[in-house]
């Protein structure tokens, strides 16, 4: 079976586009030859600055044959009673291109209907791909499309050359102003180029060797991880390797080459924070450290090329670097002369969000917010402590960093600095912590503070932004979510669950919106808290389903209160496994049964139910022996739930179930006396009420 490359030749492509660009162009393609019959295996895909790469290193030469029966119009319909052909049979027979003599009969169980035997595949690969090529090229989707010189033809950057070959046959086709070739082209300045490829599978090792192009992005990782490393160890360090940074520096270049640079150890004064930043925002380097993980005066930096004279390009980079670090230097000088206060009242002519104030304002809601959760959690949290001075501090100082020399340079080191900078000012340990994690978690992946106070203020400032943004209206809807009032959700969210607070998040929503005062609110506090409710239940929701729970366990507990997230996150956990067990879904439906007697009750039936019985009104055994089972469960129910023992509540449920069969078995709960009907209703009630605490049952669909 003969190979089959694809190599698409443009402009230097954004680092940012390869990841995608080569899942969409597999997808695209594989989804091509699928669709045509093409068989193929050993796939790879690839990319480089310049160029798109699909190989596959066995593809069928014609596609999969196959005899279908195509099914027509039933028999009576396609031939009178006269057994002449109707329209409908000269209409099926014109549609797949045969005569009525290649028509047949086939037998099935709603009768019999006319079929013809209807042959598709066959065709050879090399006539099947320039169409499946073309439009797989021309459909592309990228961030951004450009167009060039006269051609109506939009790429993400100028497409200069396509190379397509199966084995070594040239399959042409052309999109804009390219029509591809045997022809590929090399690096820029080591192997320019233009090549002729003999066969696909010379592509690669061509490549290589002539070219000089290392085309797959994991080993060109591979080969800056190893080198780099190599060059760090015969300087004592070791490369602070960034993921993230990683993947867009191989992505920069088709021919790696890790170089390392020096700068004066007279920067080291500036913490490392910014030193790195530096380097890494704008200089695309790695820092290096010591055993003992102090920052060496060293940075790691790779090329595209071989340089003639590696001194002298090693020396423009460490210029380059040294005016960025010199910056630094200066502002971290004039942020440590200036302090809090100046910077205090500065962020009284900040904007938060225009009808909201300034960033001052903010800061002395969150402020007292913080205090008020400090006090709060204390109470309903053993063991989680912080004082309340230090909480409303961290809230006042929060924002101060915006309006520093350094953050308006190194915007992404907001808090962080405001931390150090506290540090520096002798601020109180948890202040510090606090102002350097109160923007986590910053995503899913993101952890939350570590700090208890840090804890406070990001929810805090995640509620404050919250209740702000819904009192003027400003609901995310669909995708659009400016304010990333999502995110802040689900940050509050996994913070008490992940710290372990006892928290209502009512209340926390409630004192946010009260917090506000001289607003010109769009949506009163009495309409704007229940859609804020309900927005973070949706949050939660969506937060369980991610981490792998059943939807319906997920409803169930959330319908049974989601105000407490710890207690909604055992609560759908202990759910989740007592649906393991046997009798699971038997259980379910008979309290799934009773809850939906006392809700039709209460809706049709115009009787209030208020789950209170008198136990000198049942007459039948079953009623009685429910009453009495229910009540000697009580105790214990009450006992595990102050414990939180969700697992033993639970639990609960299963011995219960027969007394509860029974009853509906041998108990007429809808008799004629009003009397004895009510008094059945407020027993079935009160069960209802007390385990419709763990979960609605109503709400599971078995």
């Amino acid at each position: 079976m003969p190979t089959f490359i694809l190599e698409i030749g443009t402009e230097e492509l954004p680092s940012r586009f390869l990841a995608d660009a080569e899942k969409e162009l597999a997808t695209r393609l594989q989804a091509g030859f699928d669709a045509h019959g093409l068989t193929y295996e050993g796939v790879t895909v690839a990319s480089t600055p310049r160029r798109l790469v699909y190989y596959v290193s066995n593809m069928a030469e014609t596609a999969i044959f196959k005899e279908e029966v195509v099914m027509g119009p039933p028999m009576k319909a396609a031939y009178d009673v006269g057994g002449r052909p109707t329209r409908a049979a000269e209409g099926f027979a014109k549609t797949h291109n045969v005569t009525l003599e290649d028509t047949f009969s086939v037998d099935t169980d709603k009768g019999a209907y006319l079929a013809v035997r209807k042959n598709t595949g066959g065709e050879k690969a090399a006539d099947l791909l320039p169409a499946i090529c073309t439009a797989v090229v021309s459909s592309l989707p990228f961030p951004k499309r450009m167009r060039w010189g006269a051609s109506e033809f939009t790429f993400a950057r100028p497409l200069r050359w396509v190379l397509c070959l199966l084995g070594s046959q040239p399959i042409s086709f052309t999109v804009g102003p390219v029509t591809s070739g045997n022809q590929t082209y090399g690096h820029r300045v080591h192997g320019a180029g233009p090549f002729m490829v003999p066969t696909a599978a010379d592509y690669f090792t061509l490549m290589k060797n002539q070219g000089h192009v290392v085309v797959e992005g994991q080993e060109r990782l591979q080969r800056i991880q190893s080198d780099g490393t190599r060059l760090a160890k015969d300087k004592g360090g070791v490369v602070l390797w960034k993921q993230s940074l990683l993947q867009e520096v191989q992505g920069l270049c088709e021919h790696p080459v890790p170089i390392l640079g020096a700068f004066d150890p007279a920067f080291l004064e500036v913490p490392r924070e910014v030193l790195l930043t530096s380097m890494e925002s704008h200089q695309k380097s790695f820092g290096l450290e010591n055993s003992e993980g102090c920052l060496l005066p060293y940075f790691l930096t790779v090329l595209n090329i071989d340089p003639q004279d590696l001194s002298l390009v090693q020396k423009g980079w460490e210029r380059v670097l040294r005016a960025r670090l010199e910056d630094a230097r200066f502002f971290w000088k004039t942020d440590l002369a200036a302090g809090f206060e100046p910077w205090l009242h500065a962020l009284d002519s900040v904007i938060f969000l225009a009808p909201l104030g300034s960033m001052g304002e903010k800061t002395r809601r969150v402020s007292r917010l913080c205090q008020w959760l400090a006090e709060s959690v204390a109470a309903t949290t053993p063991g989680f402590v912080v004082a309340p001075e230090d909480a409303a501090r961290a809230g006042r100082l929060s924002k101060a960093d915006l309006v520093s020399e350094m953050v308006k340079e190194f915007d992404t080191l907001q808090g962080i600095m405001g931390g150090i900078y506290a540090t520096r000012a002798g601020e109180h340990e948890a202040v510090a912590a606090a102002l350097a994690e109160q923007y986590l978690p910053a995503g899913p992946e993101s952890p939350v503070p570590a700090s208890a106070c840090g804890a406070l203020l990001s929810m805090a400032d995640k509620a404050d932004t919250l209740a702000g943004c819904f009192g003027l209206g400003m609901i995310p809807s669909g995708t659009a979510d400016p304010y990333a009032l999502r995110r802040a959700a689900l940050g509050i969210a996994r913070i008490i669950k992940e710290k372990g607070l006892r928290l209502d998040v009512r209340v926390l929503l409630q004192k946010a919106l009260e917090n506000y005062s001289d607003v010109q609110w769009k949506l009163p506090a009495e309409q704007a808290l229940p859609r804020l409710e309900e927005f973070f239940t949706q949050r939660l929701k969506h937060y369980f389903i991610a981490a792998g729970y059943n939807t319906l366990f997920v409803d169930s507990c959330l319908l049974a209160g989601s105000h407490d997230v710890c207690a909604v996150a055992r609560r759908v956990e202990a759910l989740a496994a007592e649906s393991q067990k046997p009798d699971f879904e038997a259980t379910v439906l008979t309290f799934k049964r009773m809850a939906n007697i006392t809700r039709k009750q209460a809706q049709e039936g115009g009787t209030p139910l208020t789950g209170e019985y008198k136990a000198s009104l049942f007459a039948e055994a079953a009623e009685k022996r429910l009453a009495e089972e229910f009540e000697r469960i009580t105790p214990e129910f009450d006992v595990l739930w102050a414990k939180d023992d969700y697992v033993g509540l639970f639990g609960l449920i299963l011995p219960l179930r027969p007394f509860v069969d029974a009853f509906f078995t041998d108990v007429m709960v809808m008799c004629e006396e009003e009397t004895v009907r009510t008094n059945r209703l407020n027993l079935i009630t009160a069960i209802v009420q007390r385990l419709g605490r763990l979960a609605d049952f109503s709400a599971l669909q078995m």
